[in-house]
């Protein structure tokens, strides 16, 4: 899950919450990307890996790292208005340092212990569930690139003749849209078997597979499904029996509602610390891919397991060959940017290859990273949202700061390119842009009108990325080091564009790159968001005008002065005016609702979204209807140039929305999204 909690909806991250970068001035339209082995991130840019640094890495030693995470972590949390935390950093198969910071209950003043105190990791969950699989392919009972449908009871489409894999979820290539109803619930009544959840909506594959990055919940439960058929165990049991007793992770589980006695250690979750008030326990429909509880202690195991080969102590849940490929095996995102292993993110940092998995539900936020060729673990998990995505930026300040300290690169020979070359390549990627994964069948496609990726160029040839801000809230700049190829003036992430037939069609940027990428939008697409607010804007002034005039006309004793068919057209005008504004600002309403509150995506809502669709399939059509013939009725007749032009005005804002009630799904029955 990874923020606006990633198990939530990620593709507003693209507003939230991005493949080949040009050597040349064009490329060819991509080929889909093979699965290949990949090396560490400084070979893969064509670099000598770095050399390693004696000085630093000693400085890594528990009073060291205790020191630096005291000076960092307490007033983080303080200035992000969070709760508590629990951070654990592993070396060498030992634990280096497991640590609580502030509270996991409020009211309490209970502190985080890290042996005791469960947290919710949230998509690092997605960890086991990989796991799980590929212990199932070492024993040859799953192949990765086998249909997936002859491993279930119920068929996932193909899309271009070209069938789902276990690869391809694993990789988030499947190329299927974004799903999020009832994805979290305060309410246990809710939750239905994990088979039922998959089966009652499948999400349309809306990219070409294995071409796309677009990070599914989905996809992952679909994974975690095939796991409980194969094995023959509820996938609560498998877990529990094939990766946490061989670790002993005895603090730990999926299952929910979570066991009492570990109930009874769990952390309270908040919105914000200043606050006080704890959330209710957040129930996951799709459970394999973030319904974990488990301490900072547990996932120190785990993390140790995946650094040493898949063995932890006399437990071993992979072959040693097994994890690698785990680890090394890549599909590629945009050109040279970090890619997605199975199941892990490559994060490479300073040059010292990494991997990692982030995870947010509401309440609860968390990062994992592991540093191979390092021997080197970090697991972070925060108990509140806290104020302005201040746990986001915690997480990354925490990765950079700690590689920076303890796992330092050579310095990185500055790349300069021409002013005039960064202008032109600047205005070549500036554009409005839709994230890959993003909903598209259903009616909270809406939610792309609500919130297009932006990329812009700025005078010194640098480029912004509306989604891309930095700590002051500020987007950050980009400058050109290669044709297509951006960094970070502040750090060393990096943006690359994919050019077909000497346009832009599509980016990407570290840390979203293995996850989702972003498409351009057609000049009529980028102009949508405009028009719809336009056209909304133009019957809420002839909504609002109605009885304006009417008492301006009493007031002054003026008479009404149309009549017959005329006055017919006027009336009914504006009361289809009302209807249609009704219909589609209640809709978009709900979706900025449900965005803000999950709670609002669970069954509960499914009546409200049923009733709100079927008047919009109604008075959409019927109001477009009826403004068309307005229109006609007085650009026939002798009224006055304004009122000819309003009306011609009232009647394309109805088409235009009769267009977006279509398009967006509006129109039509049903409450699955």
């Amino acid at each position: 899950m990874r923020a606006i909690p990633s198990i939530l909806c990620g593709w507003l991250l693209a507003a939230g919450l991005a493949c080949a970068a040009a050597q040349e001035a064009s490329l060819p339209p991509a080929a889909v990307p093979a699965p290949t082995p990949v090396a560490p991130a400084a070979e893969t840019a064509g670099e000598p890996a770095p050399a390693p640094a004696p000085a630093e890495t000693a400085r890594l030693t528990r009073p060291d790292l205790e020191a630096w995470l005291d000076g960092f972590l307490p007033y983080a949390l303080d200035a992000g208005d969070v709760a508590g935390a629990v951070v654990v950093v592993v070396k060498d198969g030992e634990v280096l340092l497991q640590k609580g910071y502030g509270y996991a209950d409020l009211a309490a003043r209970a502190p985080v212990d890290p042996e005791h105190t469960l947290f919710r990791p949230g998509s690092v969950s997605k960890l086991f569930t990989w796991t799980a699989v590929m212990q199932l392919v070492e024993q040859g009972r799953l192949d990765l690139d086998a249909d997936v449908n002859q491993y279930l009871d119920f068929e996932i489409p193909a899309r271009d003749g070209v069938p789902a894999t276990l690869r391809q979820v694993m990789t988030h290539t499947t190329g299927m849209e974004e799903q999020i109803r009832a994805l979290i619930t305060a309410r246990a009544e809710e939750l239905v078997p994990l088979g039922d959840a998959l089966k009652r909506w499948v999400p349309e594959r809306i990219h070409v597979p294995g071409t796309t990055p677009a990070y599914s919940n989905y996809a992952t439960a679909l994974a975690g499904y095939i796991v409980e058929r194969v094995s023959g165990e509820p996938f609560d049991d498998y877990v529990e029996r094939h990766l946490f007793r061989p670790l002993g992770m005895a603090r730990s589980s999926f299952r929910q509602p979570l066991p009492a006695p570990l109930l009874a250690g769990m952390s309270k979750g908040y919105a914000k610390a200043s606050d006080g008030e704890p959330k209710p326990y957040e129930f996951i429909s799709l459970a394999p891919a973030g319904s974990l509880a488990s301490t900072g202690a547990d996932m120190a195991r785990f993390m140790i397991a995946h650094l040493q080969g898949g063995a932890y102590g006399d437990g071993r849940i992979l072959r040693a060959e097994t994890a690698r490929a785990m680890h090394s095996t890549g599909q590629a995102s945009v050109g040279p940017l970090n890619r997605m292993m199975l199941g892990f993110y490559e994060t490479t940092l300073n040059g010292h290859r990494a991997i990692s998995h982030g995870g947010d539900t509401q309440w609860f936020h968390s990062d994992l990273q592991l540093f191979p060729d390092d021997g080197i673990g970090v697991f972070v998990s925060m108990n509140s949202s806290g104020r302005d995505g201040a746990t986001g930026h915690i997480r990354y300040a925490l990765s950079r700061g700690f590689a920076d300290r303890y796992l330092p690169g050579p310095p990185a020979a500055p790349k300069r390119v021409a002013e005039d070359e960064a202008k032109r390549y600047a205005r070549e990627i500036a554009g409005t842009y839709v994230s890959s994964r993003r909903p598209e069948s259903s009616f909270l496609s809406l939610a792309n009108l609500l919130g297009p990726v932006k990329v812009v160029a700025n005078e010194d040839g640098t480029i912004g990325v509306n989604l891309a801000l930095g700590p002051s809230g500020a987007p950050k700049r980009w400058r050109q080091i290669e044709p297509y190829l951006w960094q970070d003036t502040a750090s060393s992430d990096r943006l690359a564009a994919e050019v077909v037939d000497g346009r832009v069609t599509r980016f990407s940027l570290e840390p979203y790159a293995p996850i989702m990428l972003f498409e351009r939008l057609s000049a009529w697409a980028a102009l949508a968001p405009l028009l719809l607010a336009a056209s909304l804007a133009i019957l809420l002034l002839t909504v609002v005008a109605w009885p304006v005039s009417a008492l301006v006309r009493r007031y002054y004793g003026v008479p009404y002065r149309l009549a017959g068919a005329d006055a017919r057209a006027h009336r009914w005008v504006r009361i289809a005016a009302l209807l249609v504004l009704l219909s589609i600002g209640s809709v978009l309403g709900l979706v900025v609702a449900m965005l803000g509150n999950l709670e609002l995506t669970g069954p509960g809502s499914d009546g409200p979204i049923v009733a709100l669709r079927l008047f919009a399939t109604v008075v959409l059509p019927l109001g477009a209807a009826v403004a068309v013939w307005n229109a006609w009725q007085v650009l026939r007749g002798r009224r006055r140039l304004l009122a000819k032009l309003w009306a011609l005005l009232i009647a394309l804002a109805c088409l235009f929305l009769l267009w977006i009630g279509i398009a967006h799904h509006v129109v039509g029955f049903g409450a699955y999204y």
